[in-house]
């Protein structure tokens, strides 16, 4: 029975993550204007689980950093008791910070449900060298580094740009208005409203307009290369988390013996896949629309950087957080055009300096219980 509750634990686990990250890799191609929701969130999907079955082959290192092994004695580690309070102490913190639509990093609830169990299991025999240099040194320096690596990247290929004669185009209305000009007062006590029609040219407001390029680059038109050079990048980002979070997950299920790790790493693919189509859309509103407003080169400079620092600290086991190296990278792109919303900014921040400890607590809450309970 506790085997089983594990199990359901560590879906939940997934589902909560899914609803919190699935949309962060597609969600500049919806603020962008490049697709709509039901396509971004479509394309978040399929390429997510295919970083998760590719994770299968590639990021076993990951698997083991987040089963606790090296923080904990390897006797705990085989506890039933101590991997669902860690799943549920995490699930729990990305569930309902998902509820109030704020993209937090499932790696920090993790990380701060590993240090909660733990320090209630072992005490001052956790091991806190290994929790700072293998956990948190990554999640504190990858969303200043995509920062400032999207600012100079954008700023490169702004320049580039410009030098190949790409030029920005924002869209104007050209048309006929009808314009209310007198009201009049019948017998009746009706009013009457009478208008003309006008031809008149307006510039659309920023939810209206799209910003898009005109010009030619090796003979293909610069912003259908454009498009396609986006979804691509959109795709990696996915397909990125889910090769980084996916052994996260299955990491608290390598006590159940009798599953196998390939079965464990694909149930928890489906269960994410679900959390993303059921239970995404006001993350992805906030990360989409509320950062900064961008346009598809933005967009595309944004999501490329992202899905390489996460590619390559999946390759090295790094648990790096797509969330944070994602908003990192967003936030450098609206230090470049001076559109960022500091104050949305500073929510964002806010959330993530509380998801440690609120996840520690939630943890240690609930292995103590079990404990209590057994």
């Amino acid at each position: 029975m506790i085997l089983i509750f594990l199990f359901l634990a560590a879906c939940f686990l997934a589902f909560s993550n899914g609803a919190n990250d699935n949309f962060k890799g597609v969600a500049t191609l919806f603020g962008s204007g490049t697709t709509n929701y039901k396509g971004a969130i479509t394309w978040a999907t399929l390429t997510t689980i295919s970083g998760s079955i590719a994770a299968i082959f590639f990021a076993s290192t990951l698997v083991k950093n987040f089963s606790g092994k090296g923080l904990v004695p390897d006797t705990l580690i085989q506890s039933p008791e101590f991997a669902i309070s860690i799943a549920l102490g995490a699930a729990i913190t990305v569930f309902f910070a998902t509820k109030i639509g704020m993209p937090i990093s499932t790696t920090h609830s993790l990380v701060g449900a590993l240090f909660g169990s733990g320090m209630v299991a072992v005490g001052a025999s956790f091991n806190f060298a290994k929790l700072g240099g293998t956990f948190l040194m990554p999640l504190i320096v990858s969303p200043l580094m995509a920062a400032i690596v999207s600012l100079v990247t954008y700023t490169i290929f702004r320049k580039l740009r410009i030098n190949l004669g790409v030029t920005k185009k924002t869209c104007i209305c050209v048309g006929k208005e009808y314009i209310p000009i007198t009201k009049t007062m019948n017998f009746n006590g009706l009013i009457t409203v009478e208008a003309e029609t006008q031809t008149g040219v307006r510039i659309s407001n920023e939810q209206e307009c799209i910003e898009r390029y005109q010009g030619d680059f090796i003979g293909i038109n610069s912003q259908k290369m454009l498009d396609l050079a986006h979804y691509l990048s959109a795709g990696i980002v996915s397909f990125a988390r889910g090769l980084n979070d996916t052994p996260k997950i299955v990491g608290l299920l390598i006590v159940i013996n009798t599953l196998d790790v390939k079965w464990g790493m694909l149930t928890v693919a489906i269960a994410m896949a679900l959390g993303g189509l059921l239970n995404a859309k006001k993350v992805g509103e906030m990360m989409s629309k509320k950062i900064t407003p961008m346009n598809s080169g933005q967009g595309f400079t944004a999501n490329l950087i992202t899905g390489l620092l996460v590619t390559t600290a999946s390759i090295h086991g790094l648990p790096v957080s797509t969330t944070h190296v994602s908003v990192g990278s967003i936030f450098g792109i609206g230090t470049v055009t001076k559109k960022a919303d500091f104050k949305v900014i500073q929510n964002i921040l806010l959330s993530w300096l509380l998801t440690l400890p609120i996840a520690a607590i939630c943890s240690a809450i609930i292995y103590w219980l079990l404990l209590k309970i057994n």
